[in-house]
């Protein structure tokens, strides 16, 4: 084994014949190990390189991966670590990877953090940036799922096609599969024309499918047939169309949980989790925080409001808070100080009064944010029994649960749809009848053009 310190030595090693196996820092007196890479393996394409570097970012480790080296270890690394990739590195049958699309050093850095969580995540990132693998991302809700996705996009093969994204929760149930596969003109009534769904638009790119877990059955049923064959119709359509897309999947919900309840089909489950990705809430990276901070005041300069600055009490304030909403909770709440107060260093009686007055408190019935609709109505019947003073839930909660939901439910689609009881109807997934009887039960007021 031989030890040097600059570059050029390596060069002159590597370009001699000397070892099986190079172990690179990225920052050198004298050149970047990640310049050095493509040289080296252009002369000795066999050749492993390990790369270690305290520049711990997402795009160092996808240039790393993309300029040849068999594996990145961000600094600090643990010597066992270190140890058993060499030992890999060193027995791995040895060929050339497919040209990768490369990561320009001027780039928008697309996910912030240095945490030993977030390196992880970094290191899984740079190894799927050359393979259309299909990828399921978990998380909670404002972890940065989307931001996960469009990195594997941006950074991968398909760099060049489009990125199209589809959030199952935001779409009423009866129209998912014409969004997802799209329809034929007169498949259904309101079908005036031919609709390129998801797919289609996605055709040579990436399809993201956000809130994975909301998916109705028969849309599941033909997102596996995508899937199994390669292959889907249109709504209204005979002849099949190949599908020519990587599918990144993400979801908030346990969809284990949602399998054993019949929610969630297990054959789709595992053909989405081929390689699964856990984003950890921002509690459990607070390290973190300090980075992301200063990252979203200056997005918040460069966008015309003033420079600011978080001094370093109010920073340790910043890291004891739960963050229930994650990173975008912080992100908010980073705009508002940009925004409204006047002085350039914030301090820490600032930061507690925000963090007061943004924060739901136990009387005020406001949702947390970032807190799903099921954990938010689960949070209210625990009040609800709790009130009673009763392990056992009140006589009838059946009933007046339903009716507390249905009635804001049903009230507020009339409103959006200014009275249209049919269009309503269509949205909640109900008979006209049902809804007319539901209206009478629940006396709800409703004219033409809106509610009383």
């Amino acid at each position: 084994m031989r030890t040097t310190g600059n570059a050029s030595t390596l060069w002159r090693w590597v370009s001699e014949g000397e070892g099986d196996l190079v172990i690179t820092d990225v920052v050198m007196p004298d050149e970047s190990g990640l310049d050095l890479l493509p040289r080296i393996k252009k002369i000795r394409p066999d050749m492993r390189i390990i790369v270690m570097s305290a520049q711990n970012t997402l795009l160092t480790a996808v240039k790393a991966t993309q300029r040849g080296a068999f594996e990145y270890l961000p600094k600090p690394f643990d010597l066992k670590e270190l140890v058993s990739v060499v030992q890999r590195a060193l027995s791995t049958p040895r060929c050339a990877p497919e040209a990768a699309p490369t990561a320009e050093d001027g780039e928008k850095l697309p996910l912030i953090g240095r945490s030993p969580a977030m390196q992880e995540i970094y290191r899984t990132l740079a190894r799927l940036m050359g393979t259309d693998l299909t990828v399921m991302i978990a998380g909670e809700s404002g972890t940065g799922k989307e931001l996960v996705a469009r990195a594997l996009h941006d950074y991968g093969k398909r760099r060049n096609g489009p990125f199209v994204a589809i959030n199952m929760a935001a779409i009423p149930r009866e129209l998912i599969e014409s969004e997802l596969f799209g329809h034929e003109k007169g498949a259904f009534t309101g079908a005036t024309q031919r609709y390129p769904g998801r797919f289609e638009q996605a055709e040579g790119g990436t399809l993201f499918l956000d809130e994975i877990g909301d998916m109705p059955p028969e849309a599941q049923t033909r997102l596996l047939r995508v899937l199994q064959e390669g292959e889907y119709t249109t709504v209204g359509g005979r002849t099949p169309i190949r599908a020519n897309v990587r599918i990144i999947a993400a979801t908030h919900r346990e969809l284990t949980q949602l399998i054993r309840q019949g929610m969630f089909r297990e054959d789709l489950f595992y053909r989405l989790n081929v390689v699964p990705i856990r984003l950890p809430p921002l509690r459990e990276r607070t390290e973190d925080i300090p980075e992301l901070v200063r990252h979203f005041l200056s997005v918040a300069a460069a966008e015309g409001l003033l420079t600011k600055s978080i001094d370093a009490q109010a920073m340790e304030r910043l890291k004891r808070h739960r963050w229930p909403g994650n990173v975008r909770e912080l992100e908010n709440l980073v705009r508002r100080l940009a925004a409204l107060y006047s002085q350039e260093v914030i301090g820490v009686d600032v930061i507690e009064g925000e963090l007061v007055s943004g924060s739901p408190g136990p009387d005020s019935g406001g949702a947390v944010e970032g807190e799903g609709l099921s954990a938010t109505v689960e949070r209210h019947l625990r009040d609800y029994f709790n009130s009673h003073g009763e392990s056992l839930p009140p006589p009838g909660v059946y009933d007046r649960v339903l009716r507390e939901v249905e009635r804001p439910l049903i009230s507020l689609t009339l409103e959006a749809t200014r009275g249209n009881q049919i269009k309503a109807a269509q949205i909640l997934g109900l008979n006209r009848n049902t809804l007319r009887k539901k209206i009478r039960d629940l006396d709800i007021s409703v004219t033409r053009g809106g509610l009383k």
